[in-house]
C-alpha cells in the first residue's frame, strides 16, 4: 500500500498581508493513519521541499493527539522538510491520493495542471482520490470520461458556513461547498466542525479539519478492501 500525499506550497492568504498554508491536523491526522496502516507514504507539494504550515494549525487550540505526535517524531519532521516536488511523482507508482487543506491550495491546488493531471491519471487508472477540508479544491479542474469528477458524486468539503465562521468569504477565491455544486457535485454536510467524510466509488471527501482522521481511515479500508 503506497500512499501519495499532495501539501499546498502556497503561503500568502490573498490580500491581507497574513500567512496561509496547510493545516497540521489535516496532514498529521491521516499520515499517521497511513503509517500505523503498514503504508508507505510519500509526501509532496508543486513546489517541493517545505512546505508553508498555516501558523493558525499550530496553536495550542489546534492540537491533537497526532498533532503532538508529529512534534515528538523528528522522521517526520524531516520528510516534511523535504517534500517530493509534485512534477517528478507518477500516478502509475502509488495505490491512491490524498489531499490535505488548509487554505494554502484554493490558490495553488486549484489551478496546478501538475496536480491536476495527477487526479485525474489515479481516477482513470481505477485508484482512490482523498481529500479533505480544502483540499477537494484539487478537484477543481479534474474531468473524467470528459465531465468534472465530481458530477453526480456526493462529496464534502470545508462548508460556506464555516468559511464565514472563520471570516475568509471574502478573502478566498471562492467558495468551494459553492463550486463543487456548480460543477454538479452531490454535496452533502454535518454542523459546523463536526467529523464527516463521504466514499462514493473511488472519491472520498471530508468536510473540515476533524474529518482528517476518518477520511484517511475510509482510504485504508478501500485500499484493503478493493476498489469499487
Amino acid at each position: 500500500m503506497k500512499i501519495l500525499m499532495v501539501l499546498t506550497s502556497h503561503d500568502k492568504l490573498g490580500n491581507t498581508g497574513k500567512k496561509t498554508g496547510f493545516w497540521l491536523e489535516e496532514f498529521a491526522a491521516p499520515y499517521y493513519t497511513f503509517l500505523d496502516a503498514g503504508a508507505a507514504v510519500i509526501v509532496a507539494s508543486p513546489k517541493g521541499g517545505e512546505p508553508p504550515l498555516d501558523p493558525k494549525s499550530d496553536t495550542p487550540d489546534g492540537q491533537t493527539e497526532l498533532t503532538e505526535r508529529f512534534k515528538n517524531d523528528p522522521r517526520t519532521q524531516s520528510v516534511l522538510r523535504s517534500t517530493v516536488k509534485l512534477a517528478d511523482v507518477k500516478a502509475e507508482d502509488f495505490d491512491a491520493i490524498f489531499y490535505p487543506g488548509g487554505h494554502g491550495p484554493m490558490w495553488d491546488l486549484a489551478e496546478d495542471s501538475t496536480s491536476n493531471a495527477l487526479v485525474e491519471a489515479f481516477y482513470n487508472a481505477g485508484k482512490p482520490v482523498a481529500a479533505v477540508c480544502h483540499g477537494p479544491v484539487a478537484l477543481h479542474h479534474a474531468k473524467f470520461k470528459g465531465e468534472p469528477i465530481v458530477k453526480g458524486k456526493r462529496v464534502s468539503a470545508f462548508t460556506n458556513s464555516e468559511e464565514e465562521a472563520v471570516g475568509l468569504t471574502k478573502v478566498v477565491p471562492f467558495l468551494l461547498e459553492d463550486e463543487l455544486k456548480r460543477l454538479g457535485g452531490l454535496f452533502e454536510k454535518v454542523p459546523d466542525w463536526q467529523s464527516f467524510a463521504i466514499v462514493d466509488g473511488r472519491l472520498i471527501t471530508g468536510q473540515n479539519p476533524a474529518s482528517s482522521k476518518a477520511a484517511a481511515q475510509e482510504l485504508v479500508k478501500l485500499l484493503t478492501n478493493g476498489t469499487p
